[in-house]
């Protein structure tokens, strides 16, 4: 018999090595040919619990980079339900395309492929999916959250999710400046979608002084219109005077290019994944000063509101009730990384690590 070199065999840029890196333990590829679904589903850790985490649609621009989004968005999972104290694992799905190809044969099919993971998987609305997409696929699964409220669901989980961010920003602010409170402050929010506009109202009605920036102009102008936010370029987001930076977009926004153009103290925003590296930019922030707050815990409302849901008997006031342990654990992990002097996100991955490690000891996997 021949020995294999796992090094060998599993090659740094292939599916498998990424898989291998990351610790996934299952990456499922979904096609359907009758209503052209290509859906990538990851699942990187079940030991608190099933995977619980959205399905974004996206017109990636090659499945290459649907694969390498899917599985820092399931490994992102994991860390949030850890760090959240939620008895859930990490899970993501992606569909790649433009947003119009959905039907209801298009998103019941992919209601089919959840199905098939026999609950491992429970997935939920995530970036160009909405309840009503939800509505389709639990017609084909019992394993998805975020049904509408007169379904008996959460409804939009937005509202949360800022709230939680809202509430991270706050405690970033404590740590920075002594105080939480955010009002004179100067916030910049990249990304007005719904979690974007809920953040800003909260910002606004604070008394922060709000600059926004959108890809989409009509989106601007009626947040503007509503709330008296300065407009600002896509491209000058990251050069102006400001005393903290709020990323609700997209990822990678965090790079060696913004980093140097970052004029802020602290950095806590709605989107995943925010840093390009974990680690080096993680530790450029650092080494400037910068104070991240960690994006995967920040943003957990979302996963807060669907978690409640999926336990049954839904109350939103519950939802708000746990998502306001974000500012202490922020807090917390804030304080870590100052006394061990290391980047905050590496602060409360250990944090998350420890405590799937604990409950490890109690049960293997889901």
């Amino acid at each position: 018999m021949v020995e294999i070199n796992t090094e060998e065999k599993v090659k740094e840029g292939s599916i498998y090595g990424q898989v291998t890196s990351l610790g996934h333990e299952q990456l499922v590829i979904c096609y359907d040919e009758p209503t052209g679904l290509k859906a990538i589903i990851g699942i990187h850790n079940t030991v608190l619990g099933p995977a619980l985490g959205g399905t974004r649609m996206w017109n990636y621009a090659s499945e290459a980079e649907a694969i390498t989004d899917v599985l820092r968005l399931s490994r992102g999972m994991t860390f949030k339900a850890a760090i959240s104290g939620l008895n859930l694992g990490g899970g993501k799905a992606v569909i790649i395309g433009d947003p119009k190809l959905k039907s209801e044969a298009f998103m019941r099919r992919f209601g089919r492929f959840v199905e098939s993971l026999n609950g491992r998987y429970i997935t939920a609305e995530d970036v160009n999916t909405k309840t009503s997409d939800m509505e389709y696929i639990a017609m084909e699964t019992k394993h998805v959250t975020g049904l509408p409220e007169y379904k008996g669901g959460g409804g939009d989980p937005s509202p949360v999710t800022a709230y939680g961010t809202y509430l991270g920003m706050k405690a970033a602010a404590k740590k920075a400046y002594g105080s939480d409170s955010l009002n004179g402050k100067k916030v910049a929010v990249q990304g007005i979608g719904q979690v974007g506009k809920y953040l800003v109202n909260h910002l606004v009605q604070e008394g922060a002084e709000v600059f926004i920036t959108d890809i989409f102009e009509d989106r601007l102008k009626a947040v503007s219109q509503e709330t008296g936010a300065t407009v600002v370029d896509p491209n000058a987001i990251y050069d102006i005077d400001m005393d903290i930076y709020a990323p609700c977009a997209l990822g990678a926004t965090v790079n060696d290019e913004t980093i140097d153009r970052l004029k802020c103290h602290i950095i806590a925003g709605g989107a995943n994944n925010q840093l390009l590296d974990e680690q080096k930019h993680g530790q450029m922030l650092l080494e400037r000063g910068i104070i991240y707050a960690p994006d995967f815990l920040i943003n957990a409302g979302g996963l807060i509101n669907v978690y409640t849901e999926f336990l049954g008997g839904y109350k939103r006031e519950v939802a708000y009730g746990h998502a306001e342990k974000i500012y202490d654990t922020c807090l917390a992990i804030l304080n870590k990384s100052e006394k061990e002097n290391i980047p905050s996100q590496q602060a409360a991955i250990e944090m998350a690590w420890a405590r799937i490690e604990a409950i490890g000891k109690v049960k293997l996997s889901y």
